[in-house]
């Protein structure tokens, strides 16, 4: 049994080796290994479920510093491990009739079982050094599969954005290890001590902490790093549920409460880490809220659960910078399952109506879909937080972590745009009459696709009552048994209901946009300044550069060198060379006398 984690990280490399070094050019092969490879670690994951152990071996050792290659398995890892086996088996299904008469099918499930084999090592990993190394091969990873399709433009700029701007987040998460090291003296989980914390002074302490966070802002795509999560929808769709929805994304949320469970931080203790915990919440808390307004304009279906997906994760960072890290993880993982399903459902959608990702060309879905209409319709519900889903129930901690903050009325706020912008999604794409081609002839997915559907369907309303495999830490109490008279519920259920009602009155029947707000529709014109911005740094470089390239290096050292010795050589010429008898006579007189004076009165 304690040998059982090595074979998650063994089997879908080793899925990945053979699907790239033997089967590139067998598509049914290459599927059908990669597929059955994560099956394996799904059962080996729920084999692990609720055990806590560890090993390691000795890889590198240089003066105090020790690193080990080794895994450690506790209810935080065995948890988010069936989080990233469970959604990748069914995404690798649903993948077998999304991709089916895709050309590049083998090179698909090869980077797949990459991914697999990337995200497991984070969830495993005893030390920041070896999350570190994984986390990077994540990002390569989601490089190749955002840009699965590199022939088009817009995919092959959005693997390199997703790259570039994780690049940057990551820089900051490397610094933050490296002060972590100086201050505890250890890289290992297991061996870090708090207590280093407070000797380091809270300056210190809280500077390392907000740069371990960089790599979170990068990888779950907080602001002001977000931009590149939106546009990485360019990939396949089972991409953006794998990657984009469930697991890449939520690498950042573990990483911090691996960290904030590591250091012992607790409510009772976090004055150690100065206005850290305060930065952290409310990047969260504006994160959220700036996304869920984004969302309430978009019309592409999958930029509105990107957004949404933003909008959670925004939720869970808030969560741990208010020191409640297990129920930031809990909602992480029912919000896994639930969106998940949407992103798929939305996958099925984009499928049946030929590829049309636009939600106002759809409509009349709920009839010739019904399968994939209900299943999204419970990931909805789930997802706005309707009493006895699982959303609802995890919503509900992150609500009472932040009841005494200000962040609660951001929370309630977004809470309310939520159900808002996912209902006008579902009344406008499900309800209604067809309005377009596409949308006339959709009818229901094959089983393989709807498959998974079901199966995640179970699991978003299931996955409430695991809240007794997740750790606690003394500062919120994770249950599943909602208290109705509590003024938080109550304020969740108005909050549902505000957003219903606004959305049922705005889009209930229409057949176009009855409201315009440039604003969120062009998302806060946050990318268009970013884009300028770059090119104006670009080109200031690029023209400070050209002026060090063309004046100091090609005009004063090596043009320069050249003029200077031909200058010398055209004084020469001009008087020895000239070709002129006169001249030559009076330079050989010139050196006659200067002859006679050196040997006769220079002495």
């Amino acid at each position: 049994m304690e040998n059982l984690p090595w074979f998650l990280l063994l089997i879908p490399i080793a899925s990945a080796a053979i699907i790239q070094l033997g089967l590139k050019k067998s598509a049914a092969l290459s599927s059908a290994l990669s597929t059955i490879s994560v099956l394996a670690t799904f059962i080996i994951a729920v084999l692990l479920l609720g055990k806590d152990f560890s090993s390691s071996f000795n890889w590198i050792e240089a003066g105090t510093l020790r690193l080990n290659i080794g895994f450690k398995l506790d209810q935080l890892a065995t948890c988010m491990m069936i989080v990233v086996t469970g959604i990748g088996l069914l995404v690798h299904i649903f993948s077998l009739g999304y991709m089916r008469d895709d050309p590049a099918k083998a090179r698909y499930f090869g980077c797949l079982s990459l991914f697999m084999f990337s995200m497991t090592g984070i969830v495993l990993s005893s030390n920041f050094v070896m999350m570190f190394i994984f986390w990077e091969l994540v990002g390569l990873s989601s490089y190749l599969l955002i840009g699965h399709w590199y022939q088009k433009d817009t995919a092959a700029d959005a693997a390199k954005k997703a790259f570039l701007v994780n690049r940057i987040g990551d820089f900051g998460f490397m610094i933050g290890i490296l002060m972590l090291w100086a201050i505890t003296g250890t890289v290992v989980f297991e061996a870090m001590n708090g207590a280093s914390l407070d000797t380091a002074g809270t300056y210190l302490a809280g500077t390392a902490i907000l740069l371990v966070f960089c790599g979170a802002v990068g990888k779950s795509a907080q602001l002001p790093l977000h931009v590149w999560l939106p546009d990485a929808m360019e990939g396949p769709t089972p991409v953006s549920a794998l990657i984009h929805a469930a697991t890449m994304v939520a690498a950042g949320v573990y990483m911090m409460a691996r960290t904030f469970f590591s250091l012992g931080i607790t409510a009772e203790n976090m004055e150690i880490l100065g206005n850290a915990p305060d930065v952290i919440a409310w990047v969260g808390g504006i994160t959220s809220l700036v996304a869920a307004l984004m969302a309430t304009q978009q019309n592409d279906i999958k930029k509105i659960l990107a957004y949404s997906t933003l909008s959670q994760l925004g939720y869970m960072v808030m969560a741990v910078g208010l020191i409640a890290p297990e129920a930031g993880m809990f909602h992480l993982f029912t919000h896994a399952w639930f969106k998940a399903l949407l992103f798929l459902g939305s996958g099925a959608v984009i499928y049946a109506c030929h590829h049309e990702q636009d939600i106002w060309k759809m409509g009349g879905l709920l009839k010739k879909m019904p399968i994939t209409a209900i299943t999204f319709l419970i990931g909805t519900l789930s997802l706005t937080a309707v009493p006895f889903t699982s959303g609802f129930y995890s919503k509900e901690n992150i609500l009472i972590a932040a009841k005494d903050s200000p962040l609660l009325y951001i929370a309630v706020g977004v809470a309310a745009l939520t159900t808002f912008y996912m209902f006008r999604l579902f009344f406008i794409a499900f309800l209604g009459k067809a309005r377009d081609h596409g949308s006339k002839d959709a009818k229901e997915v094959p089983v393989v696709m709807w498959g998974p559907l079901a199966l995640l369907t179970a699991a978003a309303i299931a996955s409430p009552f695991f809240s007794q495999f997740f750790p606690t830490n003394g500062h919120v109490e994770v249950h599943a048994v909602p208290h109705f008279g509590d003024k938080l519920v109550l304020m969740s259920l108005g909050a549902f209901a505000t957003g219903f009602v606004f959305a049922f009155l705005l889009y209930f029947g229409k057949d176009k946009e009855p409201i315009s707000i440039p604003l969120f529709r062009n998302k806060f014109y946050l990318d268009i300044i970013y884009q300028r911005l770059v090119t104006v740094f670009q080109d200031a470089v690029a023209a400070l550069v050209h002026f060090f390239d063309e004046f100091i290096i090609g005009g004063l050292l090596v043009d320069g060198a050249t003029r200077s010795a031909q200058g010398v050589g055209n004084i020469f010429r001009r008087f020895a060379q000239n070709g002129s008898l006169s001249s030559y006579a009076y330079l050989m007189g010139l050196g006659a006398v200067l002859v006679i004076y050196f040997t006769v009165f220079a002495k």
